[in-house]
């Protein structure tokens, strides 16, 4: 038999048996299919858990961007087709109707529509001619044809029954207020308004006097002691007729009871001030509509809060005017002045509004014509809902938990339908537009979920936070990357075997430093230092590196002899000492730089005061705060420091040393070796490090929470603060009500962080692949 060789195919060689030594047993074979099973199983689990977060995300996010969702509940046939004014309690059970007479119907929906008329206490001869109604207070004003104006509440209470379907079981009571005579005696009043501020309370008055006009107004005071409020007193009375250039045809009264709207028969509205109710001032005349065809007004009502005002043409356009601070030039001064200014303009309607309430509870209304109801949100200038329903509208009207709407048809029919709209603050204008809120001078972009009173508007800009995210990210690069790079190549490329053992794992713990102790040391320390040594640093980040390249070009020009007594890579052993006085020098320099460049007038004495945290206002126009992006750089920074140096470290030493042989046998010096051979080879696994490191920072809270005052800013200061995505999850999650809009929101912020750090990963990925092609070895 010919001998084997070498040559010999594998198919001719015989069989050889393996040695029992390299055969598995049966248990090791069984352990490892199991582990193989389990890992397979872990990585499913692993991939439904993630789609599983993601299915509930967005299921908390869906609802942020749905409309108003109105279903009919129950028609009733009450019958009452002369309502002049019609309310209803909080549960949408006992809606009252007064019919311009003495007494006030109620119907009891809890019993089929069942009515009960109760009397009122109207003052001996009077005789309704105007009212009006305040639905925060339940309150009707009236006016009488004698010329006296006073109002009436229609109080509620309500006990649960053991067998009403867990439906309340309703009670309603009167309460007469006073009446007060206004203007001339004896003459009927046209349209009244009532504004109740507590303590300062203002009734207004259309009066027609032999055909013509005029507007009277009380101001009445009531003053409050320990036992409780006295009796109410007018302190002033006014006649505002000769001050209106056409007649007055509609009235509007503010809640607090200091200021009165009257609207003339041209579309101008007048806005008077009653300071402290003594004195009469008219801050402003406006008119909204002044280019349309009949620039008479439909509507001019106020929404929650009685900040803004939504005036309605007579063709159907719709704006909202809004208070907010002026500049004012009176008597050579110019002062900021609350006046009116147009900020938003809703979707037209199809003709003049003939019925508007506006909700309780947040900045919705209801308005229409005809049969057309239409549901808007003045913030977002949004509709909400619209819908043209079955019969014609004489009146409508919300409860206070804006859960029911209850229109009256001009059958005398009422209808009620279910509304479930709870965010109607969301969408994406309200996320990422810049909205005009009530008091703001301009449109912005601003994140404020909460405020101190019911008739706050939240403000839910994601944009801010965006834009924090990466003002705090930019900043820890700035001051990371070129530390963590060079300290990588130096230590793969320069360092010597012994000493980089020590160095990589110093640098890896590092890493493991948390968060919280970082952001203590920069909020608590690093933040006090830096806010009283900003010149010092300046000097320390300008002598530092300059220090240092001057260093290394002295030392190539010594002579070789000299050089080549120092171990390779040894050299920054001889730039310890120097670089030590160097940062000492810089250091200390900072008060002279800042006495010299950094110097302020004091407005009192005139006197140049040395004080960067003056100096930098007055010269950016920006702010100076002791927590700002500059601590977070620093701090965030050498949070960042460790990842990118380990990562590039690695990518930078797996370059095959053959490559690096060669190159320094071709005759390159080790610095020409870097740059042409090992930085081009490593720059897919550096490029990974860099966007590891981009995605430690864009994600980091504690540091950001504790270091930058989290407030949500829009600029690039880096003596200001910031708010990021991450932080204001971290830091308003736990006090957000479950399901509520701000909840959701926070849900939507979390999503908007992970899509932008997705599109960003997946673009430099795509990236990475391209230079891996194109520097690959093989």
């Amino acid at each position: 038999m010919p001998e084997e060789t070498e040559t010999t195919p594998p198919a001719r060689r015989p069989s050889r048996p393996v040695p029992e030594r390299f055969l598995a047993s049966k248990s090791t074979l069984r352990l490892d299919r199991f582990m193989t099973y389990a890992i397979q199983l872990g990585g499913m689990a692993i991939i439904v858990a993630v789609f599983g977060i993601f299915v509930f995300i967005i299921a908390e996010i869906l609802p942020l961007f749905h409309g108003a969702k109105v279903d009919h509940e129950e028609r009733y046939e009450l019958g009452i087709t002369n309502a002049d004014v019609m309310g209803v309690d909080e549960w949408a059970q006992r809606p009252f109707f007064y019919t311009g007479g003495s007494d006030l119907k109620f119907a009891d929906l809890a019993k089929k529509g069942a009515q009960e008329s109760v009397p009122l206490s109207l003052p001996e001869g009077a005789q309704a001619s105007a009212w009006k109604r305040d639905a925060r207070n339940n309150r009707v004003t009236l006016g009488t044809k004698d010329g006296r104006i006073g109002s009436f509440k229609v109080e509620y209470k309500s006990q649960m029954a053991e067998k009403a379907g867990g439906k309340p079981i309703v009670s309603a009571s009167i309460k007469m207020e006073e009446f007060f005579p206004i203007g001339q005696q004896g003459k009927p009043i046209t349209s009244v308004g009532f504004g109740d501020g507590g303590a300062a309370k203002i009734l207004g008055a259309i009066q027609d006097v032999d055909g013509k006009p005029q507007v009277h107004v009380l101001c009445i005071r009531e003053k409050r002691t320990l036992m409780g409020a006295g009796k109410p007193a007018i302190v002033g009375r006014f006649d505002l007729t000769n001050e209106l250039e056409g007649h007055p045809v509609r009235l509007l009264a503010s809640s607090v009871g200091d200021s009165i709207l009257i609207a003339d028969d041209k579309g101008v509205v007048y806005y008077f001030y009653f300071a402290g109710g003594t004195a009469k001032e008219l801050r402003q005349k406006f008119q909204p509509f002044a280019k349309a065809t009949d620039p008479n007004l439909s509507t001019l009502d106020y929404v929650f809060g009685d900040v803004s005002v939504v005036v309605t043409s007579m063709e159907g356009h719709q704006e909202v005017w809004s208070l907010y601070n002026q500049a004012v030039t009176k008597d050579g001064k110019t002062l900021d002045v609350r006046l009116y200014g147009k900020i938003k303009e809703l979707p037209k309607l199809d003709g003049a509004a003939t019925f508007y309430a506006a909700s309780q509870r947040n900045k919705t209304f209801l308005t229409g014509n005809g049969q057309s109801a239409t549901l808007r949100y003045t913030t977002t200038e949004s509709v909400r809902w619209t819908e043209k329903l079955p019969f014609e509208i004489a009146h409508a009207t919300f409860d206070a938990k804006a859960a029911h709407l209850l229109f009256l048809d001009k059958t005398g029919a009422l209808h009620t339908y279910e509304t479930r709209d709870p965010h109607p603050e969301a969408g994406l204008k309200a996320f990422f537009g810049k909205i005009w809120y009530e008091g703001a001078s301009k449109p912005d972009y601003t994140w404020q979920s909460t405020g101190g009173t019911d008739d706050f508007e939240p403000k839910l800009s994601l944009t801010p936070l965006i834009i924090g995210s990466f003002k705090g990210t930019l900043y820890a690069l700035l001051f990371a990357l070129p530390i963590a790079l060079l300290a990588a190549i130096y230590s793969s490329c320069f360092l010597p075997p012994e000493v980089k053992a020590v160095v990589k794992p110093v640098m890896e713990i590092m890493a493991s430093l948390p968060s919280v102790v970082l952001g203590f040391l920069a909020g608590l320390w690093l933040a006090p230092l830096m806010e009283e040594r900003v010149p010092s640093l300046l000097c320390a980040l300008i002598a530092v590196p300059s220090g240092v390249m001057l260093l290394g070009w002295a030392y190539t020009k010594l002579p070789v002899t000299v050089r080549s007594k120092v171990r390779p890579g040894s050299e920054y052993l001889l730039l310890v000492i120097p670089m030590l006085l160097i940062m000492w020098g810089a250091w200390s320099l900072g008060p002279w730089l800042e006495s010299w460049a950094f110097t302020v007038k004091d407005k009192a004495t005139g006197k140049l005061i040395a004080d960067f945290r003056m100096w930098w206002p007055e010269f950016s126009g920006t702010t100076f705060d002791q927590r700002n992006s500059l601590v977070v750089g620093f701090m965030m920074g050498f949070a960042v420091i460790p990842i990118i140096f380990t990562i590039s470290e690695d990518a930078l030493s797996n370059v095959p040393p053959q490559l690096k042989a060669a190159s320094l046998a071709l005759g390159a010096t080790r610095w020409q070796m870097v740059r042409s051979v090992v930085l081009p080879v490593a720059s897919a696994g550096i490029f990974s490090a860099l966007m590891i490191g981009f995605g430690r920072a864009v994600g980091e809270t504690m540091i950001v929470v504790m270091a930058t005052g989290n407030t949500p800013v829009m600029d690039l200061n880096i003596f200001s603060g910031m708010r990021t995505l991450s932080a204001n999850i971290a830091v308003e999650l736990p006090e957000a009500a479950v399901h509520s809009t701000h909840y959701r929101t926070l849900f939507f912020g979390a999503m908007v962080l992970f899509a932008l750090t997705f599109i960003l990963n997946t673009a430099a990925e795509l990236l990475r692949q391209r230079l891996r092609d194109r520097f690959k070895i093989v």
